[in-house]
């Protein structure tokens, strides 16, 4: 009797152990977005760019520079605060949508273990940067990091996996 116990416990051991190695080693599923994602986006955009144009006379406009330096105005004026989540992750729309730009990525969506998000990806490879968090969840935190800091340390972390350009 304590054999066959023992051999059950050992065998839920097993069971478990290896349920959880397998659901860790899951690799994410990669998909496009929705309409209802891409109307979001737009959405936190437009947002954005209202509050930009009703505050400073500014408009967003694809020009890095500019766009960057606007977003990092909304931070200093306190236009956008580090409790405002909805209006952060917009920011990080907006600087997502100028390393997609530069560094010829696309938006898609990144879904594993631990949920469903809106992700940059470059070309097809598992090179993935995640901008829409990486404002907000500095500032939650108290993080003063510049927005040019930011889009420099996602750009350089994507730049050195690129291969390099014939010629050069």
């Amino acid at each position: 009797m304590r054999t066959k116990n023992l051999f059950r416990i050992i065998l839920f051991l097993f069971a478990t152990l290896t349920a959880g190695a397998s659901l860790a080693e899951k690799p994410p599923v990669i998909g496009e977005l929705s309409n209802m994602d891409l109307q979001f986006m737009a959405e936190q955009r437009q947002s954005l760019q209202d509050l930009a144009a009703i505050n400073l006379g500014r408009q967003f406009s694809g020009d890095k520079a500019r766009d960057l330096d606007l977003l990092q105005t909304l931070l200093d004026r306190q236009l956008v605060r580090a409790d405002q989540v909805r209006e952060l992750q917009a920011m990080g729309v907006i600087m997502g949508d100028l390393l997609a730009a530069d560094l010829d990525m696309h938006w898609v969506i990144y879904e594993d273990a631990e949920g469903r998000s809106r992700a940059l990806r470059y070309a097809q490879t598992d090179n993935y940067l995640f901008p829409i968090t990486m404002i907000a969840r500095r500032r939650e935190v108290g993080n003063q990091t510049s927005v040019q800091e930011i889009y420099q340390k996602a750009y350089d972390i994507i730049s050195e996996s690129r291969p390099a350009l014939p010629f050069q």
